[in-house]
């Protein structure tokens, strides 16, 4: 097995061999390590594409962009329709097959604006683990996940990244805000937006990692079991504030925060 900096070695050398690339760039752990990577070995011919739609929080993607801003990164900020796709607001389980679709699909229309253009995502070797439907949309539009390539994990990439002073090293999962709604339930704009904002309450409050997931008028909060003497100290202000977003009733999920979870 090869060692951490061998890997990034090779990670590096794949990334400077194809000349040109445009990189699906989120903010998160992975994408933002590979952007860094990048960008060291490409400079401007490295493009660091990244998607607005209702789908991203917004202060996540003003952190995402401010990052890129501050370390000189080649970005391009796109919108994706996702969220005018039925297939991806019906939410029969493909949901993430239909979003990524509509990312690749765009980041196509780049690539033929600048030729040989190599698209690449920030897949890792943890995911091959998981059913990935987005998997599947990247082997449709041919893009590579060089960090798999590279058979760099995510405790990998956080110590690499942390060696790089990326502010994402400690950075919490993050999944888009169709994410919290369960498998079947239909999505809807109005209700993204409700997530959203109650998830902004515990974000301010100093929480790491949480999801809200939304059941219509019940809101089930989902955070580190560490965390839970922290919000029953705080439960009658997080409750009320929550409850300000409309939902009419707020539960603490005794599980604590699952990865991948459907809601």
């Amino acid at each position: 097995m090869n060692s951490i900096d061998e890997k990034e070695q090779a990670l590096l050398e794949e990334l400077k061999s194809y000349g040109t690339l445009a990189v699906a760039y989120s903010g998160g752990v992975d994408s933002t390590y590979l952007a860094d990577c990048a960008h060291e070995v490409l400079g401007q011919n490295a493009m660091m594409v990244i998607a607005d739609s209702p789908s991203i929080p917004r202060e996540e993607l003003q952190q995402a962009i401010d990052m890129a801003t501050d370390r000189g990164w080649n970005l391009r900020i796109i919108q994706t329709g996702e969220h005018l796709s039925e297939a991806y607001l019906e939410n029969k389980g493909d949901r993430c097959f239909h979003c990524k679709d509509e990312l690749f699909s765009k980041m196509e229309i780049i690539q033929s604006e600048f030729g040989d253009t190599v698209l690449v995502h920030g897949a890792i070797e943890d995911d091959k683990g998981d059913v990935r439907p987005g998997t599947q949309a990247a082997a449709n539009h041919c893009v590579v996940a060089p960090l798999q390539n590279a058979e760099l994990y995510k405790k990998e990439i956080r110590v690499l990244s942390e060696r790089r002073k990326l502010p994402t090293a400690g950075k919490a999962s993050f999944a888009c805000l169709g994410s919290r709604f369960p498998t079947g339930t239909r999505i809807d704009l109005e209700s993204m937006t409700q997530v959203e904002k109650a998830e902004a309450i515990l974000r301010a409050r100093g929480y790491n990692q949480y999801r809200i997931r939304h059941h219509g008028d019940l809101c089930r909060i989902e955070i580190d079991q560490t965390d839970f003497d922290k919000l029953m100290n705080e439960r009658i202000e997080i409750v009320s504030s929550i409850k300000k977003t409309g939902y009419k009733f707020v539960t603490l999920d005794l599980g604590g925060y699952s990865m991948g979870s459907s809601a």
